[in-house]
């Protein structure tokens, strides 16, 4: 069948300057009571060419302040390397660590202004002494949404049944933990732009624990 779109469309889908990738993926970030797990799966794709099969989606902005990144892989590691340095000066000004919602907003801020240049969909979550764990989820466009449940990149279009199917309030850690592994798994298991190896990351007020899965030992299945 012939495709309806434009030549150029069906060969760059997402409209990437010449020689930027793409970080078609998989992100998602959910609260627990005693803080938040961030996961992603590894993928960076060119087109169908796989350019790495092991980035790092989950950048650190503060101590504990994470971001999970996705879209164009040079215009979120921009992102990520401004807000980082923004919140390093807000807490030196300010004298007290950033909050989740400051490092959130901050994002928000530069995604929306910027909104007509990026390509960046991205979740910032952690632990503050203020609000406890937090999730923002900021999509394409800049908008911001705290919420219980975030997923984000291609892949999230594939397991939105199933988060909601296993998604439970007041669950614990390793509850919390073992949810976004197999929602991570589904996701990478349908999505192409979505592979490799699961990162997880678990913050809670004792400090961060980062962790990941093997491809070969991916909690895929019912």
């Amino acid at each position: 069948m012939a495709s309806l779109l434009h030549p150029s469309q069906t060969s760059n889908p997402y409209n990437l300057k010449p020689g930027e990738v793409s970080s078609g993926t998989t992100i998602m970030a959910v609260p627990f009571k005693g803080g938040v797990v961030l996961g992603a799966d590894s993928r960076v794709s060119t087109g169908t060419y796989v350019a790495n099969r092991a980035s790092d989606k989950i950048a650190q902005l503060t101590e504990n302040i994470f971001c999970c990144r996705s879209g164009s892989a040079a215009d979120t590691q921009a992102l990520t390397d401004y807000v980082k340095f923004y919140l390093q000066q807000w807490e030196v000004e300010s004298g007290r660590p950033a909050t989740v919602k400051v490092a959130a907003h901050l994002m928000r801020k530069i995604c929306y202004q910027n909104k007509d240049n990026l390509s960046a969909g991205v979740i910032v979550a952690g632990w503050d002494p203020v609000s406890k764990g937090q999730v923002y989820n900021i999509p394409l466009g800049g908008t911001c949404i705290e919420m219980k449940c975030a997923i984000g990149g291609s892949g999230s279009t594939y397991i939105y049944g199933l988060t909601d199917a296993l998604y439970k309030e007041n669950m614990g850690k390793q509850e919390t933990l073992d949810f976004v592994k197999k929602s991570i798994s589904h996701a990478m298991a349908r999505d192409g732009s979505s592979g490799g190896i699961i990162r997880t990351c678990v913050v809670t007020e004792d400090g961060v624990e980062r962790e990941y899965i093997p491809g070969n030992k991916l909690p895929y299945g019912p």
